[in-house]
């Protein structure tokens, strides 16, 4: 959909767990946002994770699979729980999780870190470590171990990891693009001392860059080095790129950044405008049905559906002012440091939205 485009089709994914309630506040939010701005929307509704393999024996099945062909952009809640998390069953939650990003082409996830000032004492990390902290991290999503042959056994497994100039290329060049919106710093991090698929990276990085992006700094780094930044120099870091398995690791450590798992979006992007959008927490299936879950991570991962999928960034800013001014006064869930529950939060982003001026917002 383009910044002109006056219809849009969104298909949510509740999931498991928590899923559902973060994901009843994000219809909320777009049904709000569709009568202010002018857009209709249509959403629909399909099944991945647990919830499916209990309905259709499928983490994924091809009737969600279609129906996600044919949309403009995907919301996901969470997938996954105590209930199928036998890691020996045939059918896993995650699965459903892996073959979507697989089938529909999803090849980059791109990661935002910021730190609110409000925020700054839930950190396990001291106040000055945490000033200036304003990150992206761009993991790549389809390659690597995850997808790569695997044999099990009593006494032996293995996990082969492969990466292609292909795949390398496309998610260094997308990265290469954020960095040069941001502050033109690019660090890739690999273990390129000890793996071959690491020193491939390198190579292709380095090239990258040179021919595409030369007004862009980048840099090298092991990932060891890199975790040990995270904690102790995060604010050094503009732009991440890197392979699957690092960049899943080092996202969740940088999500102790800002104190709270349910504040942080992600987008799993492909070619085109088309992505998938969900926050990085979990179903966490202690506090499902309580009515206490953040529902902060999904409305921001719905601010950047706006922007990277329907080109309506005044409309992806407005949301996440609102969500800052929501947790400055405290009009939030008690992980945040307020004391609403879910809807109520949910209600507050939205009663606060009604006060922007939207005539300009499609436009964005």
């Amino acid at each position: 959909m383009s910044a002109n485009t006056s219809s849009a089709k969104i298909v949510l994914l509740p999931g498991d767990g928590i899923g559902p309630e973060v994901i009843a506040e994000a219809e909320l939010l777009l049904r709000d946002l569709a009568g202010n701005c002018g857009i209709a929307l249509d959403l629909q509704t399909a099944l991945i994770g647990g919830a499916a393999i209990d309905a259709t024996g499928e983490p994924l099945p091809d009737e969600t699979l279609a129906v996600c062909r044919q949309a403009d952009a995907i919301l996901l809640g969470a997938v996954g729980g105590p209930k199928w998390s036998d890691p020996k069953a045939a059918k896993r939650p995650e699965q459903g999780l892996l073959k979507i990003r697989k089938e529909l082409g999803l090849y980059a996830n791109l990661r935002p870190v910021r730190v609110h000032s409000k925020l700054v004492d839930a950190s396990p990390l001291k106040a000055e470590y945490l000033e200036g902290v304003d990150l992206m991290v761009v993991r790549e999503l389809t390659g690597g171990s995850y997808f790569g042959e695997k044999q099990e056994g009593d006494d032996f497994a293995s996990d082969s990891c492969s990466y292609s100039r292909e795949e390398i290329e496309r998610v260094v060049i997308k990265a290469g693009h954020i960095a040069r919106e941001r502050n033109g710093m690019l660090t890739m991090i690999d273990k390129a001392n000890v793996l071959a698929t690491s020193r491939l990276w390198r190579r292709i990085t380095a090239q990258i860059m040179q021919e595409h992006f030369s007004d862009v700094h980048y840099e090298f780094m092991l990932v060891d080095a890199a975790a040990m930044y995270l904690i102790s120099n995060p604010a050094r870091f503009d732009v991440i790129v890197t392979e699957n398995m690092f960049g899943d690791i080092l996202t969740d450590e940088a999500s102790m950044l800002v104190g709270s798992l349910g504040m942080l979006p992600s987008a799993s992007l492909g070619t085109g405008k088309f992505g998938l959008y969900e926050p990085i927490h979990g179903s966490a299936p202690d506090i499902a049905g309580k009515g206490i879950a953040n529902p902060f991570g999904m409305l921001a991962s719905v601010a950047m559906m706006f922007d990277y999928s329907l080109g309506m960034k005044e409309t992806a800013q407005h949301i996440e002012r609102v969500l800052s001014e929501c947790i400055e006064s405290a009009e939030c869930t008690q992980d945040l440091g307020g004391r609403l529950t879910t809807c109520e939060a949910g209600a507050a982003v939205r009663k606060r939205l009604l006060a922007y001026d939207h005539s300009r917002c499609a436009n964005g």
